[in-house]
C-alpha cells in the first residue's frame, strides 16, 4: 500500500509533473473528435447534425462526470476510482475505434466524456497536500498540463486522422490510457477519504457548500462568465475564417489554436504570484486583458496579426481569471476539496456553454460584429463582480 499523503507535509516535484502529463493526456480524448467530425460523417454515411452530436455527447458526459463522479474522491480512495476510471475509458476508446454504427459512437463519446475528467482528481489532490506556499504554484502546474493537452489534442488527431484514419487515433489514444492508468496506479498515494456519510449525503452537500461560502459563489459565477467570453470567440472563429478575406479551412483555424499555449505557460508560473500580487488584481489584469482582445477582434477582424495577438490575450487573460478564483477556493474548506471543485468546474462549464450559445445566436442576428459585443459583454459582467465585491 502506497503511504498516505499528509497536509502540509509538501507535494513531490515528481509526482506533481508526472500527474500534469497525465492529466493533458487524459483530457485529450475529450477533444480528438472535433477536427475527425467530417471524417467519421463520410466513412459511416451519417448526416452532419449526428456527426456533431459525438461531439455533445462528450461534453455531456464531462458534464455528468464533473457532478457526480468527482466528488467522490472525497468518500472513497482516489486509486480505487481512477482504476476503475482508467479501465472504463480504455473500453470506450476501443468501442469507438471499433464501432460500426452512429448508436455505439454515441454512448462510447458519453463515457469518453465522463471518464475525462481526470484531471479534476489531480488538482484538488495538489492544492490540499502542497505546503501552504507552495499550493497555488502547484494547482497552476497541474492546471499548465491539462491546457496543453487540450492545446495538443486538436492538432494531433487532425495529423493522425489524415495520415492513417480516425479509427487508428482512437486506438492510439486507448493504448496511452493503458500506460496512464498503469502509471497512475503505480505512483499516486493513498489520500485518506474526507467524508465520513453516504454517497446522497455528500452530493446534498454540495448545496449546503453553496450556501455556506459566499466567495465559492463569488469566484465561481466570475470565471465561468469570463469562460464564457472566451468560448465566445472560438465557437465563431471557424465561421469567420471561412469568409473573405481569409477563406480558410479547419486547419487555420486549429493552427491559430496553438496560440493558447501563451495560457498554459501563464498557468504555469502565474500561481506563485497570487498571493503575491492579490486576487483582485489578478481579475481585473484578466478582465482587462479580454476586453483588449475583443477590442482587436472588432478592429482588426481582417488582418491575421491582430486575430492572433487578440487570441493571446484572450487566453493569457482567462487563465489569470481561472486560475486565481480556482486555486484560492481550496482553503475554503480542505476537507471538501473534491466537492468545491465540482461546484467551481460545474459553473464554469455551465458559463462555457452559455458563452458559446451567445455566440451562434450573435453571429446569425448580427455577424461579427455581434460575437464581438457577445464576448466583451460576458467579460464586463466578471469584471463588474470584480469591482463590486472588491475581493
Amino acid at each position: 500500500m502506497k503511504p498516505l499523503l499528509k497536509e502540509g507535509a509538501g507535494f513531490p516535484s515528481s509526482l506533481l509533473y508526472t500527474l500534469a502529463a497525465i492529466a493533458g493526456i487524459s483530457v485529450a480524448n475529450l477533444y480528438y473528435n472535433q477536427p475527425l467530425l467530417d471524417m467519421i460523417r463520410q466513412e459511416l454515411g451519417i448526416s452532419t447534425l449526428a456527426a456533431n452530436h459525438i461531439a455533445l455527447y462528450s461534453q455531456c458526459g464531462y458534464a455528468l462526470g464533473l457532478i457526480f463522479l468527482i466528488p467522490l474522491a472525497d468518500l472513497y480512495s482516489r486509486r480505487r476510482i481512477l482504476f476503475i476510471d482508467f479501465l472504463l475509458l480504455i473500453l470506450a476508446l476501443v468501442a469507438t475505434a471499433t464501432a460500426s454504427g452512429i448508436g455505439v459512437l454515441l454512448v462510447s463519446s458519453l463515457v469518453i466524456g465522463v471518464c475525462s475528467v481526470v484531471p479534476q482528481f489531480f488538482i484538488p489532490l495538489a492544492a490540499q497536500y502542497s505546503r501552504p506556499e507552495n499550493k497555488n504554484r502547484n494547482v497552476g502546474i497541474i492546471l499548465s498540463g491539462l491546457l496543453t493537452g487540450i492545446l495538443a489534442s486538436r492538432v494531433v488527431s487532425g495529423a493522425v486522422g489524415e495520415w492513417i484514419g480516425w479509427r487508428e487515433m482512437y486506438a492510439i489514444a486507448a493504448g496511452m490510457m493503458l500506460v496512464c492508468g498503469v502509471v497512475i496506479y503505480r505512483i499516486l498515494p493513498d489520500a485518506s477519504p474526507n467524508f465520513g456519510g453516504s454517497y446522497s449525503a455528500l452530493m446534498r452537500s454540495l448545496l449546503t457548500l453553496v450556501r455556506q461560502y459566499p466567495l465559492l459563489r463569488i469566484h465561481s459565477l466570475r470565471a465561468a462568465l469570463a469562460f464564457g467570453s472566451f468560448l465566445c470567440f472560438w465557437a465563431s472563429l471557424a465561421f469567420k475564417m471561412a469568409q473573405p478575406p481569409f477563406s480558410a479551412g479547419s486547419n487555420t483555424v486549429g493552427m491559430l489554436g496553438l496560440c493558447g499555449v501563451a495560457g498554459a505557460l501563464t498557468a504555469t508560473f502565474a500561481g506563485r504570484y497570487i498571493s503575491r500580487v492579490g486576487i483582485f488584481r489578478f481579475n481585473l489584469l484578466g478582465a482587462f486583458l479580454q476586453l483588449a482582445a475583443w477590442g482587436l477582434f472588432l478592429a482588426g477582424g481582417n488582418h491575421y496579426l491582430p486575430i492572433i495577438a487578440g487570441i493571446l490575450l484572450l487566453d493569457i487573460g482567462m487563465q489569470c481569471i481561472q486560475l486565481s478564483n480556482q486555486a484560492t477556493l481550496f482553503g475554503l474548506c480542505p476537507s471538501a476539496s473534491n466537492r468545491i471543485n465540482t461546484i467551481f468546474m460545474s459553473c464554469y462549464f455551465i458559463g462555457g456553454s452559455l458563452g458559446t450559445l451567445l455566440s451562434g445566436t450573435a453571429w446569425v442576428l448580427w455577424g461579427w460584429p455581434g460575437v464581438v459585443g457577445a464576448g466583451a459583454a460576458l467579460t464586463l459582467l466578471s469584471l463588474a463582480i470584480t469591482l463590486i465585491v472588491k475581493k
